[in-house]
């Protein structure tokens, strides 16, 4: 259960801290108070989405924390596990909310995802708004709620799970056999590229040498006279490098027999000497070896040509190329084992097949053996909040055909709710028929029914009482309090009929204070209590008679709930 809710600089709240009660709590307060605020607040600490819009103006971070009291919530403690956590007794939730985007969540102390919080918040609130009105008038929510009063949840989602593997292996054999119409022209295109590639040869680096060798060859004549002239210089003229250098080398050696502390060698000039000559060997071999060759100018412009098609096809240098080549090999043999693949799949696609449909089958099977119950347990409910003649239908489509009837991730079954609040009315669709009283009163018989075996420890009723009021508001009221026996629950009202059943009733207010609004909320004492219902009953202008009038009601709520 909700034990505590702190807030801080969210929306139109300052600070906030709110303890709550085991069993029936009630937010009351003049519109725009507040009260919804609070639900939202702690919706965040449940998962949903934040927005730097809900922080207070002129502050930096909102800050919204709650302590859980989880002692016996074993499916908690089963989700907490498998996270990493250990269980415990207390829970405590703590989100902040920067107008940076940063959104920090711990768990008693421990930083997780936002889809981790969502995970725990469904085993600890269950929160009732006006926005159930949308899901129970949707036919495509129907299913969810009977599987929920089934137990049948986690059946369907294992269910679901072998139906995304059905589904995937038929993908898998539209693709064989989309494979298997162009198999021939991809067969053939594939052998037609892999042979370019292979028959063309490309060498890493290759089109870097060409062009090296395309500018040399382009360029024979000049080379061959840069070369053979600085070979004469070295060796082929006189007056020649080598030769002027024999004779600096003749002078160097009569200078060292003089003085033999003179820092030049003999093996010194030997050196430079011997490396001159070799340079002027390997200038006249350079030169020598040129030739003016047409022919493989014309060879090498084509080859380059040729890989650069191959690039421009392929996408990518010489050694992606031959990536490709590989890659495509690879493909034609798979293309050449598709029959394998195929025969494969299709004897999975029939088991698969086979087991979806005998488990499509068991669903709704049991579904046909709940839906009775939930008939019954939600007709009566009804009935007990002043609709005495309604009755409730769930419809099975395609029962009478079953051959016509079709599976989906969520099973075979194509339900319906109906309802008829008149004698002599036949069951209709509920959009057709039911006003915003009556969906508000079928909505807390569902809460009421589906909630019985439920793990959440706490249920918020959000002005789901829209449309009600005399003595239907005071069965609403009594049913709401049923309700409080079994889980904690918090209820935010404008009806004084419900407001008189609360074990701890809260008023919401709005005051100003520097010049900035914020809201409050305060724990209500009898004399305030009754000050409150009597508000809620006479509005504005609260009379002697009106207090009475309030009194009675908690009085008799008092008795009701002894």
């Amino acid at each position: 259960m909700l034990a505590e809710l702190c807030i801080q600089n969210f929306a139109i709240i300052d600070t906030l801290k709110i303890s709550f009660h085991p069993g029936l709590n009630v937010l009351s307060g003049e519109t725009g108070a507040g009260k919804s605020i609070i639900v939202g607040a702690l919706s965040l600490l449940l998962g949903d989405r934040a927005s730097s819009e809900m922080i207070r103006t002129s502050a930096e971070e909102a800050v919204v924390e709650a302590v859980f009291q989880v002692a016996d919530n074993g499916d908690l403690a089963k989700r907490m596990a498998g996270m990493g956590m250990d269980a415990a007794e207390e829970l405590v939730i703590r989100r902040s909310v920067s107008r940076g985007g940063k959104n920090r969540i711990h768990v008693n102390g421990h930083p997780v995802s936002l889809s981790m919080l969502a995970a725990l918040g469904e085993c600890l609130v269950d929160i009732c708004s006006q926005h159930e009105h949308q899901v129970l008038l949707n036919p495509e929510r129907h299913l969810d709620l009977l599987d929920a009063y089934a137990g049948l949840i986690q059946e369907r989602e294992s269910f679901g799970l072998l139906y995304d593997e059905h589904q995937a292996v038929l993908a898998r054999l539209r693709e064989i056999e989309g494979i298997r119409k162009r198999r021939r022209e991809r067969e053939e295109w594939l052998r037609f590229s892999i042979r370019e590639i292979r028959e063309a040869a490309p060498l890493p680096g290759e089109e870097d040498a060409l062009r090296n060798e395309r500018q040399v060859l382009g360029n024979v004549r000049k080379l061959q006279e840069l070369a053979g002239r600085a070979h004469e210089s070295l060796h082929g003229r006189d007056g020649a490098v080598l030769d002027s250098l024999r004779g600096i080398m003749a002078d160097i050696r009569e200078i060292r027999r003089i003085d033999g502390t003179f820092g030049l060698s003999g093996a010194d000039l030997d050196g430079l000497y011997y490396g001159l000559e070799d340079a002027a060997g390997t200038l006249r071999a350079y030169r020598d070896g040129l030739s003016v060759d047409p022919g493989r100018l014309e060879a090498v412009e084509e080859r380059l040509e040729l890989l650069r098609r191959l690039k421009r096809k392929y996408d990518g240098d010489e050694t992606a190329v031959l990536a490709r080549a590989e890659e495509m090999e690879r493909e034609l043999e798979g293309i050449s084992r598709i029959e394998e693949d195929a025969e494969q799949k299709t004897h999975e696609e029939e088991r698969l097949r086979g087991a979806v449909e005998e488990q499509a089958q068991a669903l709704s099977e049991r579904r046909l053996l709940a839906a009775p119950g939930l008939r019954e347990c939600l007709e009566a409910e009804i009935r007990s909040l002043r609709m005495d003649p309604a009755r409730f239908e769930i419809l099975f489509r395609g029962l009478e055909n079953p051959k016509e009837r079709t599976i989906s991730r969520r099973g075979m079954d194509d339900i319906e709710f109906l309802l008829s609040t008149n004698v002599g009315e036949e069951p209709k669709p509920l959009h057709r028929i039911a006003s915003g009283g009556e969906l508000s009163r079928i909505i807390l018989a569902m809460k009421k029914v589906l909630v019985r075996g439920g793990s959440v420890g706490t249920i918020v009723f959000d002005e789901v009482d829209s449309g009600i009021g005399g003595a239907t508001a005071e069965v609403v009221g009594e049913r709401i309090r049923d309700v409080s026996g079994v889980h904690q629950v918090v209820c935010i009202t404008h009806l004084p009929q419900i407001a008189c059943f609360a074990q701890r009733h809260f008023r919401v207010s709005k005051a100003l204070a520097e010049e900035r609004t914020a809201s409050r909320v305060e724990v209500l004492s009898e004399e305030e209590r009754l000050e409150e219902v009597a508000r809620m009953l006479g509005g504005v202008r609260i009379t002697e008679k009106t207090r009475a009038h309030a009194r009675e009601m908690l009085g008799r709520a008092a008795g009701k709930a002894g």
